[in-house]
């Protein structure tokens, strides 16, 4: 089963707030290479065990776009929603439960911010839509 592992800008929209979690922008040069090396490190683990699938960091930039009508241009919302709707990155991972698919979200959960210590980030994970097989007779 394939799982969307999503990480937000500024902790996701949890009522409950991250412990470590100050803004990128905000830790030093070494502190954001510990954290992309332990994604990079995760992934390849993941990729060792055949459980990894892809994944992205993606910018703040960025707008909310919905179709209008025939032949009217899409409405765009932007170009900055409100940070709580930015996602920061993703990975998708395909492993045997939801079981497995928490406990690798608690991991990763536990990438080093400021000062080194783990940022207890909120991820949402999203299980993918199994679409049904065709019968065709």
């Amino acid at each position: 089963m394939k799982y969307l592992l999503l990480k937000h800008y500024r902790g996701g929209g949890s009522p409950i707030p991250a412990i470590n979690c100050a803004p990128m922008d905000s830790w030093t040069p070494e502190e954001v290479d510990a954290h992309m090396k332990f994604m990079r490190d995760f992934a390849v683990r993941l990729v060792g065990t055949g459980e990894f699938v892809d994944g992205q960091a993606v910018s703040m930039d960025g707008a909310f776009v919905r179709y209008d009508g025939e032949g009217k241009p899409p409405v765009v919302d932007g170009p900055f929603p409100e940070t709580k709707d930015l996602i920061a990155g993703w990975m998708v991972i395909d492993v045997d439960s939801w079981e497995r698919a928490v406990e690798l979200a608690g991991e990763l959960s536990a990438a080093p911010g400021p000062g080194g210590e783990p940022i207890y980030e909120w991820l949402e994970v999203r299980p993918f839509l199994e679409m049904p097989e065709t019968v065709t007779e």
